[in-house]
């Protein structure tokens, strides 16, 4: 038989092993994530970007000076023409039937003249003679100088009639380019019905519409920047031209047009754009809104320590907001790590993952 007392001498340095064992198998608890930004001081406030278009500052809507059918369209949308090239035309059937009139009735003319010319001449020696009365004088003048009328009538009525046959086809005042078509061969068009629009590529402009709460920052010749939405890199200095005194009553925004100043020729007629300028004021530190923590009327934001691995709270002061962002006046200085997600859910000190461990975000500018 075992003594008793070596027996428990024999179990107690068991139980210690395995109770050492216990508490080495417990785990610890999960490093926090944090997700924080890096705060700097803004310096530059951007106003815009605003879609735009380019469009051109010069272009006319053409038409025929007659009305008639269409039976010729030579040009299309996007087309180059230069002045007095053809663009379209319209049935002359009508209008040569009217020329060919006019020429007869000159031809006509021309031969009452002639004859009435001549009757008058002959009354005219006739009444020197004393052979004829004066009557039958003054009445060869009379009828002479009425052929004479008719004869300037109908040279009115050929003019008339050329300028008609001239007024069939449609042809460029200017250099530009097709932008819209209104008719199509075989079309019945009115007299100055617009057929086609002619833009002139030489000065372009940015038409945006900016709204109404924005337009008093506003102001002729103001500069502002253009990009190219399809390529941001592709750039150019726009100068306000024109700013639009009355909202539109759909949309509450006013049509701005700025005059682009020696543009590529990327910027063409039609393409889409940006249009912002950016403005530098006075230093300020902008925090996404998440990032404050609101308590017994006063505010807080997290910060990650110095040593990376915890967070500590920081009173500050706010002096307004914009969207998603808020001003903070005071207790923020630049480099200090924010954190900007989770805020209601730590406590000072709390450990977290670390700076290696945190995503960090850079400060945005300011955009109106």
């Amino acid at each position: 038989m075992i003594p008793l007392k070596l027996t428990m001498v024999g179990i107690l340095p068991l139980f210690l092993v395995f109770a050492g064992c216990k508490e080495a198998e417990q785990p610890k608890a999960a490093l926090r994530p944090v997700l924080t930004m890096t705060v700097a001081p803004v310096e530059v406030e951007t106003f815009g970007p605003f879609a735009s278009t380019v469009e051109a500052r010069y272009q006319t809507q053409l038409g025929f000076q007659l009305a008639g059918r269409m039976v010729a369209r030579d040009v299309y949308v996007g087309d180059v023409v230069h002045t007095g090239q053809r663009l379209a035309a319209l049935d002359p059937t009508v209008t040569q039937f009217a020329l060919t009139r006019a020429q007869a009735d000159v031809a006509d003319a021309k031969a009452q003249l002639a004859n009435a010319g001549g009757v008058e001449e002959r009354q005219r020696t006739l009444a020197t003679g004393g052979n004829a009365p004066q009557a039958a004088l003054d009445n060869a003048v009379a009828s002479r100088d009425t052929a004479k009328a008719r004869l300037d009538q109908a040279q009115a009525a050929l003019q008339a009639a050329e300028d008609q046959i001239g007024y069939t086809e449609l042809r460029a005042q200017f250099d530009g380019v097709i932008t819209v078509w209104n008719a199509e061969v075989g079309q019945y068009v009115g007299n100055g019905a617009a057929v086609v629009t002619v833009a002139r590529p030489d000065i372009r402009e940015a038409v945006v519409d900016i709204p109404d709460e924005l337009i008093a920052s506003v102001h002729p010749k103001m500069p502002f920047t253009v990009r190219l939405q399809s390529e941001p890199a592709v750039t150019a200095t726009a100068i306000v031209r024109e700013i639009a005194p009355l909202a539109d009553p759909a949309t509450r925004s006013h049509r701005v047009r700025l005059t682009l100043q020696t543009p590529s020729a990327a910027f063409r007629i039609g393409t889409t754009i940006g249009v912002s300028v950016d403005r530098h004021i006075a230093p300020r530190i902008t925090v996404p809104a998440q990032a404050v923590l609101s308590q017994d009327g006063k505010s807080f934001v997290w910060l990650l320590a110095p040593d990376g691995n915890s967070v500590l709270r920081r009173a500050v002061t706010l002096n307004g907001s914009s969207d998603d962002q808020v001003l903070v006046g005071s207790g923020l200085a630049a480099g200090d790590k924010v954190v900007i997600a989770g805020v209601h859910s730590l406590v000072d000190g709390q450990a977290v993952a670390g700076e290696a461990g945190a995503t960090t975000t850079k400060a945005k500018g300011t955009r109106l």
